[in-house]
């Protein structure tokens, strides 16, 4: 039983270290974001289908929330296209370091949703998230459009996770995937379409290690790591999960500064930053699950 647990651990620091892998891909891939974003979509949901088409996963569900999880991929495609984005035009320390601010972004967007008040704590840690922004941006201003892309991606991660978690009361994760991929291509199909910017001959030639990369980034990092990290929560409790989840930033910074060591220099003050955000994201996630466990052991019989 330990074996099976410690194995499970281990599986999901694998899928944490891939999380944080897919800003390394960002950073190879070449094409711009929101042409990587339509890639990594359409061939995620191409490997989703064979998972949904084999496992005879049940899809069927209402029209009122197929166009409320429509919404949500929305939403997803824009998050991924401010991330990538943000890498394109900073670096991967930069966005990683924003995108850890969702946090402070769920401290408010989690009550409107579920429509309880605002908790005194997550204000003061909002706080602190906004002095570590605020100290890295004192000597990496340089990077200042890839800090509003990161805080707006982070934003809407936030937001994206908030109504899946909604979501998830009344549907399997399959089926909210599956619907907010088919969106998600959609929604980026009629932008390239309209804007002009894509389906010409050249937007499909790709570099062969584009296309080696975007394969990895969509059936790795995108459709398995769906698959594996709705498995490992069967078998780990949501605390171990929530909290491994937020070093997400930690893996993809370190990662970062092995593979680009050059690119990926930062000042004191970018770590002094991002050490004082990460420890916030870490701290909250322990006390919000504290605070779960707690209320549950109150409320269970003797």
């Amino acid at each position: 039983m330990l074996n099976d647990k410690l194995k499970n651990y281990g599986h999901l620091h694998v899928l944490v270290f891939i999380a944080g892998f897919t800003a390394i891909l960002g950073q190879l891939i070449s094409i711009e974001a929101v042409s990587l974003v339509w890639y990594r979509m359409l061939i995620a949901l191409f490997f989703m289908a064979i998972y949904v088409y084999f496992s005879k996963a049940p899809i069927k569900i209402p029209l009122a929330s197929i166009l409320k999880l429509g919404f949500a991929g929305i939403v997803i495609a824009l998050h991924w296209i401010t991330f990538f984005a943000a890498i394109k035009v900073s670096n991967i320390s930069i966005t990683l370091a924003m995108f850890s601010t969702g946090a402070f972004f769920a401290s408010f967007i989690e009550p409107l949703i579920y429509r309880r008040k605002l908790i005194s704590y997550e204000i003061l840690f909002g706080i602190l998230v906004i002095l570590g922004v605020f100290i890295i941006t004192q000597s990496e201003l340089h990077y200042w459009m890839g800090i509003i892309l990161g805080i707006i991606s982070a934003f809407l991660s936030s937001l994206f996770a908030v109504l899946n978690g909604k979501f998830l009361e009344k549907h399997s994760a399959t089926v909210i995937s599956f619907y907010e991929f088919i969106s998600g291509v959609a929604f980026i199909s009629i932008y390239l379409l309209f804007s002009g910017k894509g389906f010409s001959p050249e937007f499909f030639v790709l570099h062969v290690s584009d296309i080696i990369y975007l394969l990895i980034l969509a059936s790795v990092c995108t459709a398995y790591a769906f698959i594996a990290s709705v498995y490992v929560m069967r078998y780990l409790s949501p605390f171990t999960v929530v909290l491994t989840y937020n070093l997400e930033p930690v893996y993809g910074i370190i990662l970062a500064v092995i593979i680009f060591p050059e690119k990926e220099k930062m000042s004191t003050n970018f770590y002094i930053g991002a050490t004082i955000i990460i420890s916030v994201v870490v701290f909250n996630g322990i006390l919000k699950n504290t605070k779960k466990y707690r209320n549950r052991a109150a409320i269970r019989p003797n």
